[in-house]
């Protein structure tokens, strides 16, 4: 009779497993699926651009979704076309130039000041948090004019000068981020490191700042995929007139005053545009998977 009733239960476990195995299958299948459809909807863009780039203009507004024909393509007549009309190698200079010393600048500055409110209490500090949180909702229409103005003022229509103000909008989220990490991080590493005598700034260069690594690389990559790929600021800065113009800036210049555009040169240097911050994101994604469990504390 007891081994009767054994055998039962064992049965009725295993039907219990297989159905709970099966539901667990369908889950994945379902969530595999749409993982599918929406690598699909991100990568068709690209996908899109990079068809485009080795068809002739007259062919695109024609059929843009269809692949290259023996009719239709090319080759890289529009890379060429695009590089002599643009003067793309220049602006790819100048990209990467604002947006590395930009990226440097931002962490740097950012880093120092979100340890510096998280760590220093007071009234001050704490309007100066705030103050950081308030600057990412206030939409940048609002300010264009003003800041336009002021960069004028300052001559500010230069490389440098657009360092300055891309690290005076990119500090508010930059310091949000930082300041959440650094409150994970325990008081009794620093404390530690001040009884080594180390003094506040040997403490953050030696100590706190290796730890931000895997925040400080989010944050370079939020910003260098913003910097790389903004238009209004560089236009209404620097504008088309000077030698300083970045490739969103010289991108645009395809467009002809009366609205004809070389629309296979643009997909062209579109498909050069995003290939550095492609590459950028590739090699350093990883980094954001380990900002999310780089707050545990090795002894």
């Amino acid at each position: 009779m007891e081994g009767t009733v054994s055998s039962k239960k064992n049965a009725s476990s295993k039907v219990m497993q297989n159905t709970m195995s099966r539901k667990k299958n369908v889950g994945n299948t379902i969530i595999f699926t749409i993982l599918c459809a929406l690598v699909v909807v991100f990568l068709y863009p690209i996908l899109f651009i990079i068809i485009n780039s080795f068809k002739g203009k007259f062919f695109i507004s024609d059929n843009p979704f269809a692949f290259p024909t023996a009719d239709t393509f090319v080759g890289i007549t529009n890379y060429i076309n695009g590089l002599e009309r643009t003067g793309f190698l220049s602006a790819i200079g100048w990209s990467f130039f604002i947006t590395i010393l930009s990226v440097a600048v931002i962490i740097f500055f950012t880093s120092m000041t979100a340890y510096y409110i998280t760590r220093v209490k007071s009234k001050a500090t704490n309007i100066l948090y705030y103050l950081f949180v308030f600057s990412m909702i206030v939409p940048f229409q609002m300010v264009m004019f003003p800041m336009v103005k002021l960069a004028d003022t300052l001559s500010l229509d230069n490389p440098l000068g657009m360092v300055a103000l891309y690290l005076g909008f990119g500090a508010g989220l930059s310091v949000f981020m930082f300041s959440g990490f650094i409150k994970s991080i325990p008081l009794e590493i620093e404390e530690a490191a001040m009884i080594d005598g180390c003094n506040p700034l040997q403490t953050y260069f030696y100590i706190v700042l290796p730890i931000l690594k895997p925040t400080a690389i989010t944050v370079a990559i939020l910003n260098a995929m913003w910097i790389w790929n903004d238009y209004l600021l560089p236009y209404l800065v620097i504008g088309l007139s000077t030698k300083y113009k970045t490739i969103p800036v010289v991108i645009q210049m395809l467009v002809g005053s009366n609205g004809n555009r070389d629309m296979g040169a643009m997909m062209a240097m579109l498909v050069l545009a995003i290939i550095p911050i492609v590459i950028f994101y590739l090699a350093c994604q990883k980094h954001i998977i380990e900002g999310v469990v780089a707050g545990a504390v090795k002894g």
